[in-house]
């Protein structure tokens, strides 16, 4: 065990694992969280804890995982490249062992402009730092645990002990690169791997086996991404605008069809979206974990985490598993 959290366990006992994703809210109120923690509870056996996503300010990453923890939500801390130099990630690195986080997902972070965007006034004007990339994170983080040394050099009395990720986009452009993009994450000492969300399972398959090919995916634990849908619009969304994610036809069609039905009540066809969007993500899970290297899901039900109820016991992962001695 390099951690020995609970994910972690999961992933070394065989099991599929499944993780969530807990977005923290833009306030100092903690009561968003622990409702939060407390639906996703019990159906995951970890939940990622996002990084000012959006690129927006919200409860800090640390904060919220720690508040998780105490629900009995076991966190993933995120930790983006954008915000913070390597002092300050390494200081933070310290922080989060000091107060029991064992996971955490290296990401670049959302671009200032992402928000800027869209619907909220986020931070335009704001400097990214970017003094390491992710994979230079990584590699930070596996020198601290597994030597004890600060990226510098300098000796920690205590080093500490995570469980270390970092994200994939499996079908962003250019493709042919992806593949040897995930091996630079793994060489630099990925424990785990979450993807990007997946819609189209055949292109997902490929690249599998690409990444198989390189030997990767014996080095590493793959957790296929699955970003639940809500509507046939944001399906739409995704496929035109989000890096990628690319989003079959099939797929909107189906939406679209149980939009149709409802006629004219609007309540109704955003149920009757939501009921299929809950269908096609298990389809799409237990499609994904038929993919030979796939140890697992991420399922982000983004601001519907109740969705994760039915959704893991109708693809037949519930009850999650447990351990005495944890």
């Amino acid at each position: 065990m390099k951690s020995g959290s609970n994910l972690e366990r999961v992933i070394a006992s065989g099991k599929m694992a499944v993780t969530a994703e807990l977005g923290p809210p833009m306030s100092a109120d903690p009561h968003e969280v622990i409702k939060k923690a407390n639906i996703l509870k019990g159906f995951c056996d970890a939940a990622n804890i996002t990084d000012c996503q959006t690129a927006v300010v919200r409860i800090s990453s640390i904060a919220a995982a720690v508040i998780a923890l105490r629900e009995g939500l076991e966190p993933v801390m995120q930790m983006t490249c954008r915000d913070r130099n390597r002092i300050a990630m390494q200081a933070d690195f310290l922080g989060a062992a000091a107060l029991g986080i064992k996971n955490c997902l290296c990401i670049a972070g959302d671009h200032q402009m992402f928000s800027a965007a869209g619907k909220l006034k986020g931070h335009p004007g704001a400097k990214n730092v970017y003094d390491v990339d992710t994979c230079q994170l990584v590699g930070i983080m596996k020198k601290m645990r597994d030597e004890g040394l600060q990226q510098g050099g300098d000796k920690l009395e205590v080093a500490p002990k995570f469980f270390v990720g970092a994200s994939w986009t499996p079908m962003g452009d250019p493709m042919d690169f992806r593949p040897y993009n995930l091996k630079k994450k793994v060489d630099a000492g990925a424990d785990f791997i979450q993807t990007q969300g997946i819609y189209d399972m055949e292109l997902f398959k490929a690249q599998m086996e690409k990444a198989r090919n390189l030997g990767l995916l014996e080095r590493t634990a793959m957790l296929a991404g699955i970003i639940v849908p809500k509507s046939a619009m944001m399906l739409k969304y995704m496929d035109s605008s989000v890096a990628g994610v690319t989003v079959p036809k099939s797929l909107i069609e189906r939406m679209n069809k149980a939009k149709a039905t409802a006629g004219d009540d609007k309540k109704k066809a955003r149920e009757l979206q939501e009921q299929e969007g809950i269908k096609i993500t298990v389809e799409l899970i237990q499609q994904a974990l038929e993919i030979p290297g796939v140890k697992g899901v991420h399922i982000q039900a983004i601001e519907w985490e109740t969705a994760m109820e039915p959704i893991v016991k109708a693809a037949g992962l519930y009850p999650r598993p447990t351990f005495p001695d944890a």
